[in-house]
């Protein structure tokens, strides 16, 4: 805020207000994991509004979500990589013991808490498809 970069402060203050939101509805102090679920959503908000605008052609818009997100994105920690997913994925299809695509949930259940924060579920339950289908 010192530096008077007017983006990071909007951006900040916006998620320190979703996070107090969540404190006051939880009646608790939130966790580490909590906090970073909150700065996920917001970043796949301004994500789901950057392809609502390109799919509208508003480049004046554009500009300011994406510096957004690139700020909220810089307090997540690396997302992995589609090939990291994969690799994680296999490992714990193996473990369950899945065979099928009807095993899919169960896969799921044991692989989410350790993506959490790391990958996008979509992208997680993709490769999980593909992996059990093929």
């Amino acid at each position: 805020m010192r530096q008077s970069d007017e983006v990071s402060k909007r951006t900040l203050r916006l998620v320190l207000a979703a996070i107090k939101n969540a404190e006051v509805e939880a009646q608790a102090e939130l966790s580490e994991t909590d906090v970073l679920g909150i700065i996920q959503k917001e970043a796949k908000r301004r994500q789901e509004t950057l392809d609502e605008l390109a799919q509208v052609d508003r480049p004046d818009l554009v500009a300011a979500e994406e510096a957004e997100l690139e700020v909220l994105q810089s307090y997540l920690p690396k997302q992995l990589g589609r090939d990291e997913i994969v690799q994680i994925a296999q490992q714990v299809i193996a473990q369950v013991g899945a065979t099928s695509p009807k095993q899919m949930g169960q896969v799921m259940q044991a692989l989410m808490p350790e993506m959490k924060g790391r990958a996008d579920g979509k992208l997680v339950s993709q490769v999980v498809r593909e992996l059990l289908s093929g």
